[in-house]
């Protein structure tokens, strides 16, 4: 999809987390601002807070991050690279994985150690109050009503402002609103995965914002000279903007996070707000 005009983020629509945060609905996933198996820091830092500001210049004003991404590398070059922050900017971030290496991942879900993570992420990104905080996992091992109740504390406190989680089941984001009020969801989804169809529908349902993660991943349907080639090209664009328009049109309540070191891929993933298919072939996207 080739124009000679900036893309913007604002050409993806608008949603309202919890009813007061307003972003537009085509975000960035900051995990990809680390080492290699999301472990210590970027090849060139500079680099990396460099890509956040073009993040924002091209009206993404909704960033996804995490405590374990690196771990805390990725939440202090958000802080390095925009801090002071705009007054759009929404950062949302999470806690409860732990790591022990590189793509190492274990969850931990006991009250002490979560209040900790928010306090430090506090103190990473330089804020007051963290607007969507986000328990990473559920903790097989902690009761929600400990876990969750930690994070019903801490937002008590006025240090969160909303509370999501990830990686959940429709069962389990009702089991937790007991406890406390949720307003999102970030699990797995794209268009060679959609296991977390009915949490999607149960999102939809109820109004929270379901945030997509490894949202371009098409698998084989990417492959050169299938179905979804074609049709990219038929749209001058590529496959990855093609899945990410697909969620877009999937959802009113989808908030993708395509993630990227790459300036040119990150320019390209925001192309992919103006992508339009007709229904017919949106039809034939599904279908594939």
């Amino acid at each position: 999809m080739k124009t000679s005009t900036q893309p913007n983020a604002a050409a993806s629509g608008t949603f309202s987390i919890g009813g007061d945060l307003h972003v537009n609905r085509l975000g960035y996933g900051a995990m990809r601002l680390t080492g290699k198996g999301v472990w210590g820091p970027p090849a060139s830092p500079e680099e990396a807070r460099k890509l956040l500001r073009t993040v924002v210049d091209l009206g993404v004003n909704f960033i996804d991050t995490a405590d374990s991404y690196g771990p805390e590398v990725s939440e202090s070059l958000i802080a390095e690279a925009l801090h002071p922050y705009p007054a759009d900017l929404i950062i949302a971030t999470k806690g409860g994985l732990t790591r022990q290496g590189p793509d190492q991942w274990l969850p931990v879900g006991r009250p002490e150690y979560l209040r900790q993570c928010v306090e430090m992420s506090l103190r990473r990104l330089r804020l007051d109050r963290i607007d969507l905080y986000q328990l990473h996992r559920i903790d097989p091992k902690v009761p929600a009503e400990e876990s969750l109740g930690a994070l019903k504390d801490l937002q008590a406190a006025g240090k969160i402002r909303h509370i999501g989680l990830s990686e959940v089941t429709a069962a389990e984001i009702k089991k937790a609103r007991k406890i406390v009020p949720i307003v999102s969801a970030q699990n797995e989804y794209n268009l060679g995965n959609r296991q977390s169809e009915d949490t999607l529908k149960y999102c939809e349902k109820e109004g929270l914002a379901f945030i997509p993660w490894f949202p371009m991943a098409a698998g084989d349907l990417a492959r050169p000279g299938g179905a979804l080639d074609a049709m990219a090209k038929h749209h001058d664009a590529t496959v990855s903007q093609l899945a990410l328009a697909w969620l877009l049109h999937r959802s009113p309540v989808m908030l993708p996070i395509p993630g990227t070191s790459s300036i040119a891929h990150l320019q390209e993933n925001i192309g992919a707000a103006t992508l339009q298919l007709t229904d017919a072939e949106w039809s034939k996207v599904e279908s594939v």
